[in-house]
C-alpha cells in the first residue's frame, strides 16, 4: 500500500502485466518459434560444454574451469528470463506478482553483474597465461581459481542487493502495466507515481560502477596481452594467442556495449521498443553465440567430445554449430 502525502492517493500493487511485444498472433508466433529455436540451441550449446569439462579430466584446467562456469552461467541467465517471455508471447494473461517480478529482476540484473565479473576474471587468466607464461602454472592454481570463481557467483548476487532493495521501496500508483517482456529497472522505476531521483542515481551509479570498474580492468589486461603477443616471433603460438584474444574481446564488445546502452541510465524510458531490442541482445543473443566465440572451434573440447561419442549427437550438434557460425560470419 502507498500513501502519498495530503492528496489521499493510494494504490495496492500485488501484480504487473507485462505488456512484451504488441504486435498481431501471427507475428507473436513467429517470435515464439524464432525465441524457442534460439533457446534450445543455448541450452543444448552451453550444456555441451559444461558436460565436456566435466567430463574430461584433461580440462580440468584454469581456463576450461572458467569456460565451464561461464557457460553454466549463460543457461542460468537465459533461464531467468526467456521461458516466461516464451509464455506470454502465448499468453493472454501475461500478467507476474510483485514479488516475483522484484525476485525476477534481482535474478536477472544478479546474473548480468555476475557475468561482467566472469569477463574480467577470464581476461585476468589470459594476462596471466601471455603475459607469465612460465610462472601461470604456480599463480593460477586450482585452489586461487576456485577462490575467484566463487567470489565472481556472490559478488554478482551481493551487488544488486541496493538497488533490489531501493527498487522495492519504490511507490507505486496508476499504471501497473511494465512496457517490457520482463521486469526490468527503467521499465519499473517508470511507474513510479512520484519522481524518485535518488533511487534513479543510485542504482544507475551501481551499475556504471561495476560496467566500467570491469571494462578498464578488461581493457587495461588485454593492451598488456597484446603487446606481450607482438613481441612474440610469428608462428603458430602466437596465432593462437591472437585467436583467443579475438573471442575474449569479442564477447566483451557484444556484451558491454549492450550494457553500458541500457544501465548507464536506468531511469530512461523514452524508447521502450529500443530497450527491448538492446535487453534481448545481450540477454538472448549474447548467450547463443558465446559457444561459437569461445569454444566450439577449440580442438580440445572437440576432441573431448569426439571421444565421447564420435558418431552420437554431440560431435554432430558441434558440427551444427559450425555451419551456424560459418554463416554468421558471412552475414
Amino acid at each position: 500500500m502507498t500513501i502519498l502525502g495530503n492528496h489521499n492517493i493510494s494504490w495496492t500493487v500485488s501484480e504487473f502485466i507485462l505488456l512484451g511485444f504488441p504486435c498481431n498472433q501471427e507475428i507473436k508466433i513467429l517470435l515464439f518459434v524464432l525465441f524457442s529455436i534460439v533457446y534450445a540451441l543455448t541450452l543444448m550449446g552451453n550444456g555441451t560444454i559444461v558436460c565436456a569439462v566435466w567430463w574430461d579430466q584433461q580440462l580440468h584446467t584454469p581456463i576450461y574451469i572458467l569456460l565451464a562456469n561461464f557457460s553454466f552461467l549463460e543457461i542460468c541467465y537465459i533461464n531467468s528470463s526467456v521461458p516466461n517471455m516464451l509464455a506470454n508471447l502465448l499468453s493472454k494473461v501475461k500478467t507476474i506478482s510483485y514479488n516475483g517480478c522484484i525476485l525476477q529482476f534481482y535474478i536477472f540484473s544478479s546474473l548480468c553483474a555476475t557475468e561482467l565479473f566472469f569477463l574480467a576474471l577470464m581476461a585476468f587468466d589470459r594476462y596471466v597465461a601471455i603475459c607469465y607464461p612460465l610462472h601461470y602454472p604456480t599463480i593460477m592454481t586450482r585452489q586461487l581459481c576456485a577462490t575467484l570463481v566463487s567470489t565472481c557467483w556472490v559478488g554478482g548476487f551481493l551487488w544488486l542487493l541496493t538497488p533490489v532493495t531501493l527498487l522495492s521501496q519504490v511507490p507505486l500508483c496508476g499504471s501497473n502495466i511494465i512496457d517490457h517482456y520482463l521486469c526490468e529497472l527503467g521499465a519499473m522505476l517508470a511507474l513510479s507515481c512520484i519522481p524518485v531521483p535518488k533511487t534513479t542515481l543510485i542504482c544507475g551509479a551501481v551499475s556504471t560502477l561495476i560496467t566500467f570498474i570491469t571494462l578498464i580492468y578488461i581493457l587495461v589486461s588485454y593492451t598488456q596481452v597484446l603487446r606481450a603477443v607482438l613481441r612474440v616471433p610469428k608462428g603458430s603460438g602466437r596465432q593462437k594467442a591472437f585467436s583467443t584474444c579475438a573471442s575474449h574481446l569479442a564477447v566483451v564488445s557484444l556484451f558491454y556495449g549492450s550494457i553500458m546502452m541500457m544501465y548507464v541510465s536506468p531511469g530512461s524510458a523514452s524508447q521502450p521498443e529500443m530497450q527491448k531490442f538492446i535487453t534481448l541482445f545481450y540477454s538472448v543473443a549474447t548467450p547463443f553465440f558465446n559457444p561459437i566465440i569461445y569454444s566450439f572451434r577449440n580442438k580440445e573440447i572437440k576432441a573431448t567430445l569426439r571421444k565421447r561419442q564420435s558418431q552420437g549427437h554431440f560431435y554432430s550438434f558441434i558440427r551444427t554449430w559450425d555451419f551456424i557460425s560459418v554463416g554468421s560470419s558471412l552475414v
